[in-house]
């Protein structure tokens, strides 16, 4: 257990230590651009990726007044998608129906490889959104396809889906402190 422990926090350290301050800081202006021309944020995600988009969307909107809704929350909806159409338009269908110009779409996967992230991803760059993708190194994939799609991301810098999203809510966190320091 000690071993596992040590190598659990050296991975974890090391991920958040590899995090880009740069884009951060970026992905943070864009947010807060957003906010003050009041635009939407649309988080989105599967799995343990819809859970943090989720716990995002209401801690940016409660407490810093970000349009933040994240798409997974709305079950009718994802249900209705993936039963009528397919599962890869649970997120695409939601946009086509609400996305406007200038709001955002954060697309979370910790492969990088999500389909349905990748479908919505890239309706939101054809419409000409600005596109945020938050993915890990999950079995080596360096982000995936959405870390090349997206206008901006960040790479969690692990192989192990757990301290992927441990590192996904660790953004999200810097994030909402920075936001909350610059607005």
């Amino acid at each position: 257990m000690k071993n596992f422990l040590a190598d659990y926090n050296n991975d974890l350290i090391n991920a958040i230590h590899s995090l880009n301050v740069d884009e951060l800081e970026n992905i943070a202006e864009v947010i807060i651009k957003a906010r003050s021309d009041s635009n939407v944020v649309y988080l989105i995600g599967n799995g343990g990726s819809s859970a943090t988009p989720s716990h995002s969307a209401g801690d940016w909107s409660k407490e810093l007044g970000i349009k933040a809704i994240c798409l997974t929350d709305n079950t009718p909806s994802v249900t209705a998608f993936a039963n009528d159409t397919e599962y890869s338009n649970i997120f695409r269908g939601q946009l086509e129906t609400f996305l406007e110009v200038g709001d955002i779409v954060m697309g979370y996967s910790g492969s990088g490889n999500s389909p349905n992230v990748i479908n919505a991803i890239t309706f939101a760059k054809e419409k000409g959104n600005v596109t945020i993708g938050i993915s890990g190194d999950y079995k080596n994939g360096k982000g995936g396809k959405l870390v090349n799609l997206a206008d901006m991301s960040i790479v969690a810098n692990t192989t192990s889906m757990e301290r992927i999203e441990d590192i996904h809510m660790i953004i999200n966190h810097i994030l909402k402190e920075y936001i909350r320091i610059k607005i």
